[in-house]
């Protein structure tokens, strides 16, 4: 993970508070997440505080302020909608924002056949999510472009061969991927980071809601399908590509398949020091493997 360049406390995150909206001054402030762009506290109940703990990811905040609230209003799930664009301050010089708790287990928290009832709820929102994007939103130049331009990252991942015995296979996997049509359709809004531990689980078995929107931005829906793969077994995976209907035809799967991969080796290659990471990027080739 990599270093911040601002570390925030509770104390820092208390004054922001008392200072930019005191009538939420004084209730419990707990960290529930140290990211790799953002660090997260819960407020009270029913709010978290969410601020960059990097320059880089100062943009990220700014994208979710500006695009969340309209997905929100389409989501089936819950979402964690701003309601307050935090200004910097002497004490913290980036934009920040309070925005609604989602409660919820993650994904990554369960079992994986315990994820296999939401396969239909997890495809309800995705397809309430792509939507042609609105002039401006911005793209990813690492999430949902043609596959075409993360070929030298992924062939070099695979040259890892003590990491990715079955670098052969997952070659293959990638040659195939890379021969389907390319996304020529308009620019969809994405999740971009769609995997388990952004995906929530309520108490009795249904999808409790999506979370981290930080890489929301336009390009080919291919790369949030590619949680089908990171998220669900065979079975499951089959259910969740025929709640998507024509949306998913055979070369969108073909590429989905294609992101699941280089999302899968992504976690592989880096969350050494991430252990819950590391076991989404090993079931994610395991599930590449079977089809």
């Amino acid at each position: 993970m990599p270093p911040a360049t601002v570390e925030v406390n509770d104390a820092v995150v208390q004054c922001l508070i008392r200072d930019q909206r005191p009538d939420l001054a004084g209730r419990p402030l707990v960290r529930v997440a140290n990211g790799w762009d953002n660090a997260t506290f819960r407020l009270g109940d029913d709010l978290a505080v969410r601020l960059p703990r990097r320059a880089e990811a100062v943009p990220l905040i700014l994208h979710e302020q500006r695009y969340l609230p309209g997905i929100g209003r389409r989501s089936p799930v819950a979402v964690p909608v701003p309601i307050h664009a935090g200004r910097p301050t002497p004490d913290f010089p980036w934009p920040w924002s309070i925005v609604r708790w989602v409660p919820g287990t993650a994904a990554t928290d369960v079992d994986s056949a315990e994820r296999g009832p939401v396969a239909e709820g997890l495809a309800n929102f995705l397809l309430s999510l792509h939507v042609p994007a609105a002039t401006g939103v911005p793209v990813n130049p690492f999430r949902g472009v043609p596959l075409t331009d993360r070929d030298a990252v992924l062939v070099e991942r695979l040259g890892d061969r003590e990491r990715y015995p079955q670098g052969a296979a997952l070659r293959a996997v990638w040659a195939q991927a890379r021969a389907a049509q390319a996304w020529d359709g308009p620019p969809m809004m994405l999740h971009g980071d769609l995997h388990p531990g952004n995906i929530l689980l309520a108490d009795d078995g249904s999808l409790a809601g999506v979370i981290d929107f930080g890489d929301v931005g336009a390009g080919d829906p291919a790369v949030d399908l590619a949680v089908g793969w990171l998220m669900f077994d065979a079975g499951a995976r089959q259910r969740f590509r025929g709640a998507l209907g024509p949306a998913v035809e055979g070369d969108t799967w073909l590429r989905a398949r294609g992101w699941a991969l280089v999302l899968s080796t992504a976690l592989l290659s880096n969350s050494d020091d991430n252990p819950r990471m590391f076991a989404v990027g090993e079931f994610g080739i395991r599930q590449i493997m079977e089809g």
